[in-house]
């Protein structure tokens, strides 16, 4: 089985990448896949020794994934309200989403101030999946809505959640407005160009908005050897602080807040804060 050239898009053109890992075999815990499950399984990580950035090098067909085969194989048919159910259940202490929603909300304070009279803040949450985020969001007096590629998601977020919700690929949905938060909360490692999805936030967010990405932390999770999730199949790219930053700026954004965490879940994880337009000296937008 042939590799597909890695997605590489990037301002060296991948003349600085390596193979870090191979894979003849799924990893042990992988989610199996249709797209895995039969046939022969041959993958490349490339890192690059450039900017630390990770890309996903394969010939297998994943163009059906996030439209229905991601939440069959991750969650069953019928498992995203039980999945949701036992998340919010989960103590604060061990949740990755109480800490991520602490997190936003504290940088919105300082960001957006005080809301205005009868105008709460809104978010828009780019590949919403359970919907955990926007459940506590909402909770916080935010106004809502949940974007996925799969009905089963936007369905849920309708129905269990309450929010607002769409279902389509963001960057070719029409008519989503302007909002004061736009979040890509472990989204962008999973599409080919990052870079397009990201730059496209930037025409939805207020003029006091800000865009928030998680995104896993290939070169914290490198050490501990190839079985790490952040080097799942369903990654197109794993990132570091460097390629963050740089993914930032070819976006349109400066990147204005940085952060670096293992979670409770044990995942290595890297959160970003962005505002339009680029940053000069001393701070100064340009």
């Amino acid at each position: 089985m042939p590799l597909t050239p890695a997605p590489l898009d990037c301002p060296c053109h991948g003349a600085h990448f390596a193979t870090a890992f191979s894979y003849t075999a799924p990893p042990e815990g992988e989610v199996r896949f249709r797209f895995t499950a039969s046939g022969e399984y041959r993958r490349e990580i490339l890192r690059c020794q450039a900017c630390g950035h990770f890309v996903s090098r394969h010939g297998m067909d994943a163009s059906g994934l996030y439209t229905g085969d991601y939440v069959s194989s991750t969650y069953g048919d019928d498992g995203i309200r039980e999945a949701f159910e036992r998340i919010l259940a989960l103590d604060p202490s061990k949740s990755d989403n109480a800490g991520r929603v602490r997190a936003v909300l504290e940088f919105a304070a300082g960001r957006l101030g005080q809301p205005r009279a009868g105008q709460p803040p809104s978010v828009l949450d780019v590949g919403s999946g359970l919907c955990v985020f926007l459940h506590r969001m909402r909770a916080a007096g935010w106004e809502c809505t949940a974007l996925d590629p799969d009905p089963r998601a936007v369905r849920h977020a309708r129905e269990t959640v309450g929010v607002a919700a769409v279902c389509g690929d963001f960057l070719s949905v029409p008519g989503l407005g302007r909002y004061d938060l736009v979040t890509f909360n472990k989204v962008l490692e999973h599409v080919r160009d990052p870079v397009a999805m990201l730059k496209r936030a930037g025409g939805h967010l207020t003029d006091r908005g800000f865009v928030y990405v998680e995104l896993p932390d290939g070169e914290a999770a490198t050490a501990d050897g190839p079985g790490r999730e952040e080097f799942f199949i369903d990654h197109w790219h794993i990132f570091s602080p460097a390629s963050t930053a740089l993914l930032a700026a070819r976006a349109g954004f400066s990147l204005r807040r940085l952060e670096r965490l293992r979670e409770p879940s044990g995942k290595y994880t890297i959160r970003a804060y962005l505002t339009s337009g680029a940053v000069g000296p001393g701070g100064s937008s340009l």
